[in-house]
């Protein structure tokens, strides 16, 4: 990956849009729709992260890193961790309406992905397209 840019945002929900800026700003000179899905991927991977690992505790953060690459963008998403692994819920399943920013991800994304990195911390990763115009 050439080109990186990150940021370090604290783990408080209205800080998701935060993140969302900071990539359609980055990204700003790329097609509509690439933003569009860039936005959109990072507002779900932020959202959970606040919500169900420990950067949504106190004095939490998560960290968004947005790569640049000829084929594709890369957008990152470091959290502290947290008890579960990040899954892909069941469209059929109408107990809960929420839990699924992770079809969301998938939907927009060439692929995805998700590593586990030192003292617990997990990164969820998602690769969107570029379009050569």
């Amino acid at each position: 990956m050439p080109k990186e840019w990150a940021r370090i945002v604290p783990g408080l929900a209205w800080q998701v849009a935060e993140a969302r800026h900071f990539v359609a700003d980055l990204l700003e000179d790329e097609a509509s729709d690439l933003v569009a899905d860039a936005v959109l991927v990072v507002g779900e991977l932020a959202a959970n992260a606040v919500r169900h690992t420990r950067s949504g505790w106190y004095r939490g953060w998560f960290l968004v890193i947005v790569g640049f690459a000829d084929d594709f963008v890369r957008i990152q998403v470091i959290d502290q961790g947290g008890d579960s692994e990040p899954r892909v819920r069941s469209v059929n399943n109408s107990v809960n309406a929420g839990g699924r920013g992770l079809l969301i991800v998938s939907a927009c994304a060439k692929d995805w992905g998700v590593k586990d990195r030192s003292a617990g911390a997990r990164c969820v990763w998602a690769d969107l397209v570029r379009v050569s115009g």
